[in-house]
């Protein structure tokens, strides 16, 4: 009886390795393809990139990361387009506009591939037929940040806006507006860090009574923003905060020369989304719902912590 038993267990040893090294094949099979509207040498989207890269590598499967040259709609639905005819196990995207890539997104749910929506477009995700949407609601987030800036006595801002049309940084600015409740002025700027710096500095020598400023990224405009601060001898006296991270930003924060930073932890954006993906591919498993990966407000008593991590792209 004894023996029966050995042969037995010995019988389920080898069915269930045989059965981990088919699923282990499937998996290096699985590719997954990613199109943002955001270019992985953005210090913003680097950080997607590496936790899609990570969520690959734990998952074993293959992924690939794609986006325009700049901020352009049309190349972007050109990417999603090329990436369909491939026929990839699961779709990542951005949406930072319905209407110019709306299309594309319903071609590739149509044809069967399974779509993630990641960063921006969670108000749209689901009437696009995505799965689900990894990111923060980025009207509530800037509601919380202009009522945290109000708070600290803030009455007139400026909100600066590196891509106007990107309706998640149109959606940061009115939420922002709407918490703060004091005058707040749009500043449309580029991603180019010395024009926005230029930019704020005539700002505020234009009008003496900006006492905030919302930057909507780090380093494209946060850290700018600190420095045309410093030009003008308002250190201290002009509250700054931004929308995601960089180690510079966090260190000013430290400092106590800025004021915070939301994270929305773009890592697990890029992570998430490829693991879920992975997951769907290989066993048919989804989360029934979008995942928050923000907000999640890094003030002076938190910064220090994270810097180390934003300088390794990961916060």
């Amino acid at each position: 009886m004894k023996s029966l038993i050995k042969k037995l267990a010995l019988g389920v040893s080898i069915v269930a390795a045989v059965a981990g090294a088919g699923s282990l094949a499937s998996a290096k099979d699985i590719k997954i393809i990613a199109v943002t509207h955001g270019q992985a040498n953005d210090p913003f989207w680097s950080v997607v990139k590496n936790g899609v890269t990570a969520g690959a590598m734990d998952a074993g499967v293959q992924v690939d990361y794609r986006a325009p040259e700049t901020f352009d709609m049309v190349a972007m639905s050109q990417l999603i387009d090329a990436a369909v005819n491939q026929k990839p196990d699961g779709l990542i995207v951005s949406i930072p506009d319905a209407s110019a890539l709306g299309p594309s997104i319903e071609k590739a749910v149509a044809a069967g591939i399974p779509v993630i929506s990641i960063n921006s477009g969670s108000d749209v995700s689901k009437q696009l037929g995505a799965l689900l949407h990894v990111g923060q609601d980025e009207y509530g987030a800037g509601k919380a940040a202009g009522e945290k800036l109000k708070e600290m006595g803030g009455k007139t801002g400026i909100c600066i806006n590196q891509e106007v049309g990107n309706v998640s940084l149109d959606l940061r600015c009115k939420g922002f507006s709407d918490g703060f409740g004091g005058t707040v002025t749009v500043l449309p700027v580029s991603n180019d860090p010395a024009e926005v710096e230029a930019k704020v500095t005539a700002a505020l020598s234009a009008n003496d009574a900006v006492d905030t400023i919302m930057a909507l990224g780090a380093s494209t405009a946060g850290e700018p923003a600190l420095a045309a601060v410093k030009d003008v001898g308002k250190t201290g006296k002009v509250s700054v905060a931004t929308f995601d991270l960089s180690a510079d930003f966090l260190k000013a924060v430290a400092a106590g020369e800025a004021a915070f930073a939301i994270d929305q932890q773009q890592f697990l954006q890029g992570y998430l989304s490829t693991v879920f993906l992975a997951n769907n591919a290989k066993y048919g498993l989804i989360p029934g719902g979008n995942v928050p990966s923000g907000p999640n407000l890094i003030t002076k008593d938190k910064a220090a912590q994270v810097v180390e991590l934003s300088a390794q792209g990961i916060r």
